[in-house]
């Protein structure tokens, strides 16, 4: 009895040990945040106050500077630099008998509490139920966001008023008490933004009719007070611009991210666009208005605040890019049934709010009409199409969890268990897939482009790498290069091969992956990750001139002819690419990747074979074309192995696939499709022990399922999963 006493002791006071080491690492992450949401808010302090005096806080200067619209005897939209409605004008005169420089501290730094508040206000109006550790991240996370994204790096370089209304509705919303105060701070906001009367439904019909009264009331009153004082700029922005329109920049500027800027930029016109435009505002109205109020309904009012905003966004003819914040708050919204899916629509929304659309997508004349109306896309798709789960959902609270395989005996020990590193089997959703590759191209883009060292340090290494060559008897590029230059055809084929398979490739080899084998997909993408990132750090430390670009050697370019070493030309990518990023080769290493990728997986020789050609191919044509160095391939070999080892080092091996073969053991009741199994569409899978006396599948598998399972043994719950979800 006394043993069982002291070993209950013992296990509690374990237990307690547990939570505060538990509760010790939250505050710590928690604390981290905090300092971050900080750095970030002092950062943008520091940028508005380096931007020359001319350059910052603009509007600001415009109402209240020399000449500005509120110094003036006539109309403030006499120009059409005052955008604001003539309540707004009405608030703002009182400014201008403040000093302009104590101004601009004081609107700075007024800006950034805003954005605090903004922060607190929405991390407190999160769904329930929420876990402890979200609800004490919730508001740094938030007001890092906010920090981050464009409106608000927008409204504080410019000076502008645009998260005033914002969180006049917020505070409205989800923090007022009473329905008469939540109807004035809405109303108030609305007299400030017009179109933001969109939320009087919002409380209308989920029964809170006071507080819509109330918002139509405050707005009427604010209004007619502006028009008793102000009663010319009234009539004019009433009669000539309302909602703004007119006022500001050209409609069909690419800041103008409303529908009717859209349809301006698609090239319609006259009454064809104004009435399309009416048409397609009031459907996204009708719809957008019913969701928010189902999610109003279902205990998810920040949701459907940020989805009634989203509807603003889209219906006002003019939103510019400091009034786009109500976007980001609809990152709250849940999406899918699966665990992985969770993470693609706060992604995107993230990406889209704090990244250039030129970042986003890439510079193709087709895709210009989605690259210039990004945002309003998802301001559209958080209106209108994005299927958010209810409360009442299964998947809302329990999301089907992901399938790991079983812990590897051969990994070490002392390499750390996190659950980011454990081999995942279930296929990952392909639009979060999709967005990381282009975040991380975007990012490989940009420390390519930024690594930049000077010429005469490229040049210096170029000429310490032809000397190691030399020494090793290796420095076979004039010689390729001069035989190459002899043979037309080989010529050209080489510099076709140079230019179209650097990128196409490595993209074909993922999307097989993806469709036939998600297992390695995840294996094999970690791996090019890992040896990307070795390859940007190459480029960062040792800037290299290849051999096209050092002076003397003789070298020709075959792929872009005669060089100006001052000013060396790349063909169209001249201006994104640091033509001295030659160490290592990454047109090798993907190369060689895809190679090792092909070799271990595909099931046919002939297969294999094919892959190894292509490093082959590879390393002929950037050294006979002069773009690379020997030597610079083996750094490719370098990084590209490295990636390899450290995905097995972090994940272990490789797990082992085999067919399914339901004639032997049955299908699998109620198995997802996707989660685990990398089968041809609408053939059920089985799990079971890989059959060694049959090939694996690979990039050319067979017709049939296949499952992504480990050659060691598991338990059930390895197989099955937690909570007993397949």
């Amino acid at each position: 009895m006394a043993k069982v006493e002291h070993g209950g002791r013992t296990g509690s006071v374990l237990a307690a040990g547990a939570t505060g080491t538990a509760t010790s690492r939250l505050a710590a992450v928690r604390l981290g945040m905090w300092l971050l949401a900080a750095l970030l808010a002092a950062r943008q302090v520091a940028a508005v106050l380096r931007t020359p005096r001319g350059d910052r806080l603009t509007d600001p200067e415009t109402w209240v500077g020399a000449g500005g619209v509120l110094h003036l005897n006539g109309s403030l939209y006499d120009s059409t630099r005052f955008t604001g409605t003539p309540f707004g004008g009405l608030v703002l005169t009182p400014l201008v008998r403040s000093a302009e420089q104590a101004l601009g501290w004081a609107w700075t730094f007024g800006t950034l509490l805003l954005v605090v508040a903004l922060g607190l206000v929405a991390a407190r109006a999160l769904p329930q139920p929420v876990s402890r550790r979200t609800s004490l991240l919730a508001a740094p996370v938030a007001i890092s966001l906010l920090m981050l994204s464009l409106p608000v790096r927008d409204t504080i370089h410019l000076g502008q008023t645009s998260i005033i209304p914002v969180l006049l509705v917020l505070l409205g919303c989800l923090v007022a008490r009473g329905e008469r105060r939540s109807g004035v701070l809405i109303g108030v906001g609305a007299a400030l933004q017009p179109t933001l009367l969109l939320f009087a439904p919002l409380p209308w019909f989920t029964g809170r009719r006071r507080a819509a009264a109330s918002t139509a009331v405050t707005f009427a009153l604010c209004t007619a007070l502006a028009w008793a004082a102000m009663p010319h700029d009234s009539y004019t922005y009433w009669a000539h611009h309302p909602v703004g329109v007119g006022l500001g920049g050209k409609a069909d500027d690419h800041a103008n991210q409303s529908l009717h800027g859209a349809l301006l930029r698609l090239g319609l016109t006259g009454p064809l666009e104004i009435g399309l435009f009416l048409v397609l505002g009031a459907a996204v109205a009708a719809v957008g208005l019913r969701r928010a109020v189902r999610y109003a309904r279902d205990g998810q009012p920040l949701l459907a605040v940020a989805v009634t905003g989203c509807v603003a966004v889209a219906v006002s003819p003019t939103t510019w890019q400091h009034q786009l914040l109500w976007v980001l708050p609809a990152v709250v919204g849940r999406v899918g049934g699966r665990t992985s899916d969770r993470y693609v629509w706060p992604l995107a929304v993230v990406l889209v709010m704090t990244l250039p659309a030129k970042t986003l997508i890439p510079n193709t004349a087709a895709l210009h009409p989605l690259r210039d109306n990004v945002i309003l896309l998802a301001a559209l798709a958080a209106a209108c199409a994005v299927p958010f789960l209810e409360r009442a959902s299964p998947a809302y609270r329990s999301p089907r969890p992901a399938v790991y395989a079983p812990p590897v005996p051969a990994r070490p020990s002392r390499v750390p268990s996190a659950r980011l590193w454990r081999r995942v089997l279930s296929r990952p959703n392909l639009l979060f897939e999709l967005l990381l590759i282009r975040l991380c191209y975007a990012a490989y883009s940009w420390v390519r482009l930024t690594a930049t060292g000077s010429r005469a340090t490229a040049e210096a290494h170029g000429h310490e790498i032809h000397a190691i060559e030399k020494a090793l008897s290796i420095d076979v590029e004039h010689w390729a290069n001069r035989t190459v230059v002899t043979v037309p055809r080989l010529e050209h084929f080489l510099g076709f091969y140079y230019e179209s398979f650097h990128f196409v490739v490595p993209l074909a080899v993922l999307g097989v992956l993806y469709a036939r084998r998600p297992a390695d997909y995840r294996w094999a993408r970690t791996s090019l990750g890992f040896a990307t990132l070795l390859g940007l750090l190459g480029f960062w430390l040792y800037p290299l001139a290849p051999p096209r670009l050092m002076p003397g050697f003789g070298f020709i370019d075959t792929v872009h002819g005669v060089q100006d070493f001052a000013r060396p030309d790349y063909g169209v990518m001249t201006a994104v690419t640091n033509q001295y990023a030659a160490m290592p080769s990454l047109h090798f290493g993907w190369s060689l990747w895809c190679g090792v990728v092909i070799a271990a997986l595909a099931p046919r020789r002939r297969v294999k074979a094919l892959g190894l050609l292509h490093p082959l191919c590879t390393v002929s044509a950037i050294v006979a074309t002069a773009n690379h160095w020997v030597l610079d391939a083996a750094g490719g070999a370098a990084v590209v192995g490295a990636g390899f080892a450290l995905t097995r080092l972090l994940s272990g091996p490789r797990a082992v696939l085999a067919p399914c073969r339901e004639s032997e053991h049955g299908p699998v009741a109620g198995r997802p499709r996707g989660d685990g199994c990398a089968r041809a569409p609408g053939l059920p899978g089985q799990w079971h022990r890989p059959d060694t006396s049959r090939p694996t599948g690979g990039l050319s598998a067979q017709p049939g399922p296949t499952c992504a399972r480990g050659t060691t043994s598991a338990s059930r719950e390895d197989i099955i999963g937690p909570n007993g979800s397949t």
